[in-house]
């Protein structure tokens, strides 16, 4: 009796491992079984920047880490830069999985670039391709942006001549395009060429096309970096960006000390570099030379007045940085050459209008120099007063006033800083401009 027990008590406890094994593999197979291959989309729309360029590489990353099916790029664009374009192409076409580039409306310029790495081209029925002449579109940049189409294409057995007939205006091919002319095609035309796969009006027609119409779609968003490095590196915001940082610091060396205009030129520069930083297109390089160029800055406007040696070196080390922020010497020297051009026209037009607003006048002192109150204000005898000395009464930035034999005049210095109360001696009259120099009393 007590045999027969344990043979009972042995049968069910295997009865319910078998049992519960079962179980398991039935989950198992209805897991596998609902299991859905997955399609990343990647949107690739607005202005091609840098920012862009490093939200696509990382959603392509992503993509190949998860095992996807493929990657759909979604393009809308009007074009950008260049060497953001050449960026995304390359990872596109170092990709492991299958990529298909789905024009919603338009691959125009840079876009058309991204949309030949892609190793199927689908077109939405109102879609357009091409328009790709870089700017300016001198010999160089049409021969490297032409071999970085035809070289595009070659490698997804795409037309070569089509290729570059979208960039050079030079190519022409009997029945497609003229000379002188820059391809664009519409969705029909390029169908009809050969050069693209499909025209389709959605995601879900661009899927039965890859045979995943099951497949389930992952949408791979900007992270907030990404977004702000976006608008930061934008070919309009960041000669903006660095227009307003020279003009801050154009108007703080003209008026020496530190004010709300030398405030928001740093803002400026720091939103720059910081939206390079924040996605790694910037390295520490950068924001050393940048910190070193503004501690000179800061150096030569507190502690050396006038401009000389340390001024100089932190302008170069900021412009250094510069540079190797852009990665591109002609985009840096663009974007550099605006700035500048910007921010000095902006400084003269600061000074033209802004005295004579009302707001103006609320910080500056308006007591007229009149000549009952001690001020020369002819110039008729004022060749007389060269080789004369006097005293500083304010300091001298390099203008100010000194008094000569009693008299209050308004004078320059040669760009050196003068302080208030110290000796100096009249070196040059030319017409109103009183040249002035820093008496050395120690001996």
């Amino acid at each position: 009796m007590i045999i027969k027990y344990n043979l009972n008590k042995k049968c069910k406890v295997f009865l319910i491992i078998i049992t519960l094994f079962v179980i398991f593999r039935l989950i198992t197979l209805n897991a596998f079984a609902t299991e859905t291959d997955e399609v990343y989309l990647v949107s690739i729309k607005g202005t091609i920047d840098l920012g862009l360029s490093s939200y696509v590489k990382r959603a392509l990353e992503e993509a190949v880490l998860n095992k996807a099916k493929a990657v759909i790029l979604e393009i809308d664009t009007f074009g950008g830069r260049v060497d953001a374009a050449t960026q995304i192409r390359d990872k596109i076409v170092s990709l492991n999985i299958p990529s298909t580039a789905y024009v919603k409306n338009r691959a125009w310029s840079a876009g058309a670039l991204i949309a030949l790495s892609a190793e199927y081209i689908i077109m939405d029925k109102g879609a357009s391709i091409g328009a790709a002449e870089p700017i300016p579109s001198d010999e160089k940049n049409i021969s490297a942006l032409r071999a970085e189409f035809t070289s595009t294409a070659s490698s997804r057995g795409r037309s070569e001549d089509i290729a570059a007939a979208m960039v050079d205006k030079d190519v022409e091919i009997n029945g497609i395009i003229e000379k002188n002319k820059i391809l664009t095609l519409n969705a029909e035309q390029a169908i009809k060429l050969k050069f693209v796969d499909g025209i389709y009006s959605n995601i879900e027609e661009v899927l039965n096309f890859l045979n995943l119409k099951d497949a389930k779609i992952v949408y791979i968003y900007p992270n907030w970096a990404e977004n702000i490095s976006r608008f930061i590196t934008n070919p309009v915001v960041s000669p903006l960006l660095l227009s307003i940082g020279f003009l801050g610091l154009i108007i703080e060396f003209w008026t020496l000390g530190w004010g709300i205009a030398g405030s928001i030129g740093i803002i400026s520069l720091s939103l720059f570099f910081g939206g390079h930083i924040i996605v790694g297109l910037a390295g520490f390089e950068t924001i050393i030379l940048f910190v070193v160029g503004l501690l000179l800055l800061l150096v030569e406007i507190f502690f050396i007045p006038g401009f000389g040696l340390a001024g100089i070196s932190g302008i170069a080390a900021i412009l250094a940085s510069i540079f190797l922020t852009f990665g591109n010497i002609i985009q840096a020297t663009y974007s550099i050459l605006i700035a500048l051009i910007v921010s000095v026209i902006g400084f003269f037009l600061l000074i033209k209008y802004i005295p004579s607003t009302r707001t103006w006048r609320k910080f500056v002192l308006s007591t007229e120099q009149k000549k009952e109150l001690g001020y020369i204000v002819g110039t008729r005898d004022l060749k007389r007063l060269t080789g004369e000395k006097g005293v500083s009464i304010t300091p001298l930035r390099p203008s100010g006033i000194v008094e000569v034999n009693g008299k209050k005049i308004n004078v320059l210095t040669r760009g050196e800083y003068v302080d208030s109360n110290t000796k100096i001696k009249i070196i040059s009259v030319e017409g109103n401009k009183i040249v002035v120099e820093a008496v050395d009393v120690s001996g």
